[in-house]
């Protein structure tokens, strides 16, 4: 019986770290539905996101570091201290402006070109970012506290304790990244199938110059796209940087992103959260089937630990052998 409860507790647990991958993992459907085209950067704009929420709230001075090495000052912080609410508005703000470069300097010049270019692209993009984000804010590790309630859930565990006897630790800011996720999930399912714009997104996906010579406006849709891509990074940054602190392994996130992307397919969004969800579920309870002398011990005879790190990525190679567009991706026939 105690196994049971562990085994659900776990599990619950699974879901919540699920969530927080499909949070990264949305931003790379929104910008390949947009553009055909796998964004390497979208790790790095929740890192860049995350560590100019930090320097907003705390008032440092941008490119501090660079400033005083040049001209042998000493400043480092404007001296004030900007509350979360409106620093998060100013770092939505900064995303957007972002996204205007980012279309103005690299994908206005790339319209027509093959996908693998465009991959290219976000790759210089990403570590253009990654180094910038360090000439501006600094490479240490920064705390990041937006007023989210961190810490395991009282009511959670008493609760479970009156029910079944023992107290589920389920943490309070799994809890409200679960409650973020579903309203950001259901806010651009709506707009992918409801409006024009949504539907443009999706024509220019498919053919960019088809999209032109019906009138939809590239430019505007890529900065659409690459600003609501930023506003979810700036959102899992938030969870992500909460969670573990602001530091620039932050960025590495993309990569439990992508058996995501492979499971639930690059082209859905409902498909990102599923994805999440089965990866988090699935990695908690095979480490803790597999660690458990009591379960893979009486059925193997040996325990295994540490499948966290590769367990994701042999289930999202064996959805590439039998199903490589995934749960919820389109099937893509051509005709030769």
């Amino acid at each position: 019986m105690d196994q049971l409860l562990y085994g659900t507790e776990v599990l619950i647990n699974g879901l919540m770290t699920g969530v927080m991958y499909s949070l990264v993992a949305l931003g790379f459907v929104l910008i390949y539905k947009a553009s055909g085209v796998f964004n390497y950067a979208q790790g790095v704009l929740a890192l860049f996101a995350a560590l100019t929420l930090v320097g907003i709230m705390e008032g440092q001075v941008p490119f501090a570091h660079l400033i005083n090495a040049m001209f042998g000052t000493h400043i480092e912080n404007f001296g004030w201290n900007i509350p979360a609410v409106f620093a998060i508005l100013l770092t939505a703000g900064v995303m957007v402006v972002l996204a205007i470069l980012i279309e103005k300097l690299v994908l206005q010049h790339l319209v027509g070109q093959e996908p693998i270019i465009l991959f290219m692209a976000t790759i210089g993009l990403a570590y253009f970012l990654e180094g910038l984000g360090d000439v501006m804010w600094g490479a240490d590790i920064k705390t990041l506290d937006v007023g989210l309630p961190q810490g395991i859930s009282d009511v959670v565990e008493q609760t479970t304790a009156n029910w079944f006897g023992y107290g589920f630790f389920i943490d309070r800011l799994d809890i409200w990244a679960t409650i973020i996720a579903a309203l950001l999930v259901a806010a651009l399912v709506a707009f992918s199938q409801y409006t024009k714009q949504g539907r443009a997104m999706r024509a220019v996906a498919d053919d960019h110059q088809a999209a032109l010579s019906v009138g939809i406006s590239l430019q505007f849709i890529w900065i659409m796209v690459w600003s609501i891509a930023g506003f979810v990074a700036l959102v899992a940054g938030i969870m992500w940087g909460t969670k573990s602190g602001v530091q620039f392994s932050l960025s590495l996130i993309a990569l439990k992103a992508l058996p995501v992307l492979m499971l639930g397919g690059f082209t859905s969004i409902p498909g990102a959260i599923v994805g999440g969800l089965i990866i988090g579920v699935g990695e908690k309870l095979f480490e803790f089937i597999m660690s458990s002398p009591d379960l893979a011990g009486s059925w193997f005879g040996f325990t295994i630990s540490a499948t966290e790190n590769w367990f994701a990525y042999v289930l999202a190679l064996l959805f590439l052998v039998f199903r490589p567009q995934g749960l919820f991706g389109e099937r893509i026939i051509e005709r030769v």
